[in-house]
């Protein structure tokens, strides 16, 4: 089991940018874009039901983020202005998309390609 990530400090979003700024208690500082954040969803319309990949989405370049409702201590819930909101950022996993960003858009964007899919609408 993964370890827990240090407390959230600090929640900012940059609407122009299209970009969630996430600050942890560690100094860790993180600039998460609205497409990343709605393609790697922990919904289960994302995620999928089962073990595996997921759902891959595509098409969510111009994706922004017109919602935040914080859920308790310990969750956000992000509404896109494609409609999505039914997915539940804990802090953990919004920890784990900052510190593993390079590494899982890389794999995103490589699944696009194999998949002949756009990250264009």
């Amino acid at each position: 089991m993964a370890a827990a990530a240090p407390d959230l400090s600090d929640i900012v979003l940059h609407k122009a940018a299209r970009t969630l700024e996430v600050r942890f208690a560690d100094g860790s500082v993180f600039q998460l874009l609205a497409e990343y954040l709605r393609v790697h969803s922990p919904s289960a319309e994302v995620q999928g039901h089962g073990p595996g990949p997921g759902v891959l989405v595509g098409g969510k370049q111009a994706v922004a983020i017109t919602g935040l409702a914080p859920i308790g201590h310990y969750a956000l819930q992000i509404t896109f202005s494609d409609g999505h909101d039914s997915g539940l950022f804990s802090f953990d996993y919004l920890y784990r998309l900052g510190r593993e960003q390079d590494t899982l858009w890389r794999r995103y964007l490589d699944r696009l390609a194999a998949a002949g899919e756009s990250r264009q609408a």
